[in-house]
């Protein structure tokens, strides 16, 4: 089902309750239950469910929907993985289900998306299409004169002409000049100059899946200096790239990264963020690339992997701006990694 989505309340919204042996029951928004009871015929039960937040909503729909669906299979008693749930949800269960075990949903369900059916990676193929075209007008479009805030509508306008749902992020992320050093991740009414790099982080969702493409450009003509970090920034990418293969672990694509670009010098201004996340039904979602936080885990790449890559380095006090993001969109396959995105890089800002 291809639910509405509100903005800061997805999780909140809709679910599903599966049991091995039976037809899913959809829980749903109550603006979708008629959709799914009409047009849904392989859903065995439809139930409408209020937006998971206020308390008293919430207890009803344990004692209202989810304790008669329990009892009726028998499983008022044992364990209930539970995926993106609330506290009052949770302290709801325990009351009326005292003896029912709630355990980690979300560790099984984030991990069963790790590795993509080929169904989903042709759904994720057309949400890169659109996601190309969407940086392709904002890069058009970038030029002195106008306001980050008027390439992302223009880049947004293109987004839902191509049947795209939303951005990747809810704030189109359009960057120029200091805005780039360090990273203001929003599109602002900062008026674009000559001699700015500029920043587009848009991306598309399609069908459910997302994309999520970056690309640095440069209005006029750049300084050394700008070129310099451009070039780090692109030569570390296509080194963590040519790592991402069965085989090969994503410690090995950071450290691929990392060391290229600390060979121009510039290891010490890289983005204080992970490198790399996984993709598909979320934006941004395990597994991670550079994670550096504690409890980072190092894992093998596997096939049918979708990834986006996007290492950032910043350099304050550089004329028009020292901040440059590549990002790209990466399948791991049986053999040399499938480049997902298609959009040029900026040979002017190339050393």
């Amino acid at each position: 089902m291809r639910a509405q989505l509100i903005a800061g309340k997805t999780t909140s919204l809709n679910g599903a309750f599966l049991y091995a042996t039976e037809e899913p029951v959809l829980l749903g928004s109550g603006g979708e239950i008629d959709k799914a009871k009409f047009g849904m015929s392989w859903i065995g039960q439809a139930h409408a469910v209020p937006i998971m937040e206020q308390r008293e909503l919430v207890d009803g729909f344990v004692t209202g929907t989810l304790v008669p669906l329990l009892r009726d299979r028998g499983l008022t008693s044992g364990r209930l993985a539970v995926d993106q749930a609330n506290i009052s949800f949770i302290h709801s269960v325990k009351a009326h289900l005292p003896d029912l075990e709630l355990v980690d949903g979300d560790t099984i369900m984030q991990r069963a998306r790790w590795v993509k059916t080929d169904l989903e990676v042709e759904v994720i193929e057309e949400a890169c299409a659109i996601g190309d075209s969407v940086t392709q007008r904002a890069l058009d479009e970038t030029r002195a004169g106008r306001r980050e805030l008027e390439v992302a509508a223009d880049a947004m306008q293109t987004l839902f002409q191509l049947g795209g749902e939303m951005a990747h992020v809810i704030t189109p992320f359009v960057a120029s000049g200091e805005h780039m050093s360090p990273p203001h991740r929003l599109a602002t009414d900062k008026i674009i100059r000559n001699q700015d790099l500029c920043f587009i982080d848009i991306g598309a969702m399609w069908n459910g899946y997302f994309a999520d493409i970056g690309r640095t450009t440069i209005v006029g003509r750049p300084s050394k200096t700008q070129q310099k970090i451009y070039t780090a920034v692109y030569e570390g990418l296509m080194a963590g790239l040519d790592k991402m293969r069965p085989g090969n672990t994503n410690q090995d694509c950071a450290d691929a990264i990392i060391a290229k670009i600390a060979d121009h010098g510039l290891e010490d201004h890289l983005f204080s963020l992970f490198i790399g996340h996984g993709i598909g039904m979320g934006a941004n979602e395990p597994p991670y690339i550079g994670e550096t936080l504690p409890g980072a885990t190092t894992y093998e790449f596997q096939p049918n992997m979708v990834f986006a890559v996007e290492p950032l380095v910043w350099v304050p006090d550089v004329r028009g701006g020292g901040g440059v993001r590549l990002e790209d969109m990466v399948l791991i396959t049986e053999d040399d990694p499938h480049l997902l995105s298609r959009v040029e890089y900026e040979e002017r800002l190339l050393l």
